[in-house]
């Protein structure tokens, strides 16, 4: 139920790489072999969601992660979800990922390194720049991705007229 245990932490980070590795494997060959399809681009993002939902709800249990960025995180995916869900039947396609929000999805997960290793060789101040920075990239992200959501939906509307 904690992370005092060097294996505990050692299989997080194992798990947290291995998913990265094949993220980005799956990418590579999905565009290298012409494989993307409508499918992929819900199935993939909803994986990395789930699974990064699992590491910051263990380390939240653990008192690990603190309310404001459980919550922030958790929020911004599961609107992103429902958003995208919506847009998808709005324009009849899946939005695909952005960089802002690869970014994002970056920052976050090197400040959940740092918290799953309890690396002490680091500055407050870079503590805390991943954690504010994880934190107001989910607000930007969001932002973005609202923004971009209505821009697809007018266009479609003003395709249709």
């Amino acid at each position: 139920t904690d992370l005092n245990g060097e294996n505990q932490r050692l299989y997080l980070l194992l798990i947290m790489f291995g998913a990265y590795i094949t993220d980005i494997l799956d990418g590579f060959f999905a565009r290298k072999l012409n494989q993307i399809t409508e499918m992929g681009k819900i199935v993939d993002p909803l994986a990395d969601k789930v699974l990064m939902a699992g590491i910051v709800i263990k380390l939240y249990m653990i008192g690990e992660l603190t309310n404001l960025f459980f919550w922030t995180v958790v929020l911004r995916d599961i609107f992103i979800f429902l958003g995208g869900i919506f847009v998808s039947k709005k324009i009849g396609k899946v939005l695909p990922s952005n960089k802002l929000g690869k970014i994002t999805v970056l920052i976050i997960g090197l400040f959940l390194i740092i918290v799953v290793t309890d690396f002490k060789q680091i500055s407050l101040l870079t503590y805390k720049a991943f954690y504010f920075g994880s934190i107001g990239m989910c607000f930007v992200s969001f932002a973005g991705y609202l923004i971009r959501s209505v821009e697809y939906i007018k266009w479609k509307k003003n395709e249709t007229v």
